[in-house]
């Protein structure tokens, strides 16, 4: 993890979002990742961005995973999902995320929706926590690695935390071909 400095994100609450604080205060105990191996480290609000990150605190964009959130429209009605994918990748937000909306087209949600939806910071938006009725597409390399770096709902911290726990998130699901390699 690089040299972030974590400790339990349940002792650090004040690092988290309201809405991610409040799930990891309701963490699941029969939840197949305990709530002890989910961590919380602060760091610069100035190089939350992926790029400046991985760089700053010396974390490989192979275990740093991003969550986008893409937004689509049917008959009237505008749905959301929240993508998680590698730092190495992009969502096939055109493909895979807009058949599974079951939408014509798909795009990226504007940021003042993501972050007025979300209760979250942009550049620190994190699937924990998200609206529950959102589904949360989960990328295989995501759960694939052993720990991984997301947002924490703000800019100034990053939770890491296993892989798989992604894949067990309320309304979570691993989705074959959701990312590209980044070329």
């Amino acid at each position: 993890m690089g040299t972030l400095k974590t400790e339990p994100a349940r002792s650090r609450l004040d690092l988290l979002a309201p809405p991610v604080a409040a799930a990891v205060e309701q963490w699941p105990a029969d939840a197949p990742v305990d709530v002890d191996d989910v961590l919380v480290a602060p760091i610069d609000a100035e190089l939350a961005d992926t790029a400046a990150f991985c760089t700053a605190y010396e974390v490989g964009l192979d275990v740093s995973a991003n969550c986008v959130i893409v937004a689509g429209k049917r008959e009237g009605e505008i749905r959301y999902a929240a993508c998680i994918v590698l730092a190495t990748t992009r969502a096939d937000v055109n493909g895979v995320v807009r058949r599974h909306l079951g939408v014509r087209k798909a795009s990226f949600a504007p940021m003042a929706d993501a972050v007025e939806l979300t209760g979250m910071e942009y550049g620190g938006i994190t699937p924990i926590g998200l609206p529950e009725q959102w589904p949360i597409l989960v990328d295989p390399r995501v759960i694939a690695t052993p720990y991984v770096i997301i947002g924490s709902g703000l800019r100034q911290s990053k939770i890491a935390l296993p892989g798989p726990a992604l894949g067990a998130l309320p309304n979570a699901e691993v989705v074959e071909g959701l990312a590209k390699p980044v070329e």
